[in-house]
């Protein structure tokens, strides 16, 4: 476990205050793209932290911030940016993309995982359709809640890496992240976002609200230590990176 002095304490303070500030001020996180759309308003349930939900209990559920779910019908994907092909994609035309299947188990930076079976499409199927130009070398992701996290190009070619759509062969439900979420089994779920509704090519990155404003690594992989499966209970040790062994 990390040491901290009173010093690096009131440093690392002082920059959150003033990463607060800044989106205080601006009603958006500080250090976005220009023309950046506030986060987006939804009309269904209102979606909050919750562990153990009903629908799942061997999963909890975490998000930015409480916020209303979004119609899956009316939801767009914005991707823009560094892009030849801008668009705003629904669901019925990414679901037309090559789908991939697989079984991934996310773990929270707080010290528990769930498993589930996954379907969506891979980076490279929504590359070709968008064409990013070489300068491309970042993407900004926005969720429906505000959230936010940047990703290089090459993480998200890494293999089994999928914006996923479905969950344990029926549509993603909203708790989880409907209509859209990004998987990456070798990372804290921090950085998967959910409920994505813009994508943003760039040629420079950032580090993400969480590693912005609290002590999460920016490039948020899974390091070795203790996990407390929500599935299987009790706790196993794990390695860095994807959690495979169970």
């Amino acid at each position: 476990m990390a040491h901290y002095t009173r010093r690096a304490f009131l440093t690392g303070a002082a920059a959150t205050l003033a990463a607060l500030a800044a989106s205080c001020a601006t009603g958006r996180p500080a250090g976005l793209p220009a023309g950046t759309p506030l986060p987006t308003k939804g009309d269904g349930e209102v979606l909050r932290n919750e562990n153990s939900p009903d629908i799942r209990p061997d999963w909890n559920v975490r998000f930015y911030r409480a916020f209303q779910a979004l119609d899956p019908e009316a939801w767009r994907l914005s991707v823009d940016g560094l892009v030849e092909a801008p668009g705003a994609f629904s669901l019925a035309e990414l679901r037309a993309l090559p789908a991939v299947e697989q079984v991934s188990r996310m773990v929270c930076v707080e010290g528990w995982s769930a498993k589930a079976s996954w379907a969506g499409f891979a980076y490279p199927a929504l590359a070709d359709v968008v064409r990013p130009t070489q300068e491309a070398t970042w993407l900004y992701l926005e969720c429906g809640d505000g959230y936010y996290e940047y990703l290089q190009v090459t993480e998200l070619q890494e293999p089994r890496v999928l914006f996923a759509y479905d969950m344990d062969g029926e549509p993603l439900h909203e708790k989880f992240g409907a209509p859209l979420r990004l998987l990456v089994p070798s990372k804290y779920g921090y950085k998967g976002p959910k409920t994505v509704v813009r994508i943003h090519f760039q040629d420079s990155g950032g580090a993400g609200y969480w590693p912005t404003v609290g002590l999460y690594s920016t490039d948020g992989l899974i390091q070795p230590g203790i996990d407390h499966p929500l599935d299987l209970g009790g706790r196993r040790e794990i390695g860095a990176g994807e959690v495979t062994a169970y």
